[in-house]
């Protein structure tokens, strides 16, 4: 695996690649970073991944400084999983002057769910995402890019910037790959102490749990539905958790579902310091 720090020498490095596969991601990687590797490996000619913690899409209480860089283990583990070549920009290399030029979403996306909760998360995602394209894929006829289903809200924008722009980029989910008890794998999980992991399952469950209920409850008001959302959010409170929000949404667009909409459960809680995320599809 040949590893490269700037976007000149990942252009070079790609000058002989027609279509190649792409998995961006923000290092400390786990079994879930591991099988969009995989899964991507088949889906261009050259596999490329990159590691770079983006401060564009943190807020200024959240965990830029402390999130875990762990560069030396993770380009082990990309090559053990067959990945062609990682970028991994400095901060000088990516943004060698400040990025004052940005991508806005729609905020009829963006502005919801984890966008209320993080304001202007998805304005840093979108524009590292667009800046990473532009060197991955500059002169390319076609690419593939890999995200993961966790980060539900985050895949469904990064398809309508791709479709808006008219990128040649295919974007592609990979499956939420989870512990044996459930849990959602995430480079957060190492945040919880030993008492807390044990714990963290409990947003799995208390989504499968809402979305039972909404599925019992097919045909409810949009009030009775609200109030079933309502009672797992204090049912996880209880449990010493700080949730943001548990909500059941139509897959389509992530706004209240109507009658016969597709449905997804989604959810956002804190327990401790970590916060977490996850999604189920109903």
């Amino acid at each position: 695996m040949h590893i490269v720090h700037t976007i000149a020498d990942l252009r070079a490095a790609l000058a002989d690649s027609r279509s190649p596969a792409f998995v961006p991601t923000m290092g400390n990687l786990h079994d879930g970073h591991l099988a969009l590797v995989r899964q991507a490996k088949p889906l261009g000619d050259r596999l490329v991944a990159s590691i770079f913690v983006n401060r564009l899409q943190f807020l200024p209480h959240e965990d830029f400084d402390s999130y875990p860089r762990t560069l030396q283990m993770d380009a082990d583990k990309l090559r053990a999983a067959g990945c062609d070549l990682l970028f991994a920009p400095s901060e000088q290399d990516l943004y060698p002057e400040p990025q004052t030029f940005k991508i806005q979403p729609d905020p009829l996306l963006g502005d919801i769910l984890e966008g209320q909760f993080r304001p202007g998360f998805f304005t840093g995602v979108c524009t590292v995402v667009m800046k990473l394209f532009a060197a991955v894929f500059a002169g390319k006829a076609q690419g593939t890019a890999l995200f993961g289903q966790k980060d539900y809200q985050q895949l469904m924008v990064l398809r309508r910037m791709v479709q808006q722009f008219a990128l040649p980029v295919t974007v592609v989910a990979g499956p939420t790959q989870r512990a044996a008890d459930g849990l959602a794998l995430s480079s957060r999980n190492g945040y919880l102490s030993e008492a807390e992991r044990a714990e963290a399952v409990q947003l799995a469950l208390a989504l499968r749990a809402l979305g039972r209920d909404a599925l019992a409850a097919a045909h409810a008001l949009p009030a009775q539905r609200a109030a079933l959302e309502e009672r797992a959010l204090q049912a996880l409170a209880a449990r010493g958790w700080q949730p943001d929000y548990l909500t059941v949404r139509r897959r389509a667009d992530l706004q209240p579902p109507q009658a016969g909409d597709a449905l997804v459960v989604l959810g956002a809680a804190r327990l401790g310091r970590t916060r977490l995320i996850d999604n189920l599809e109903i």
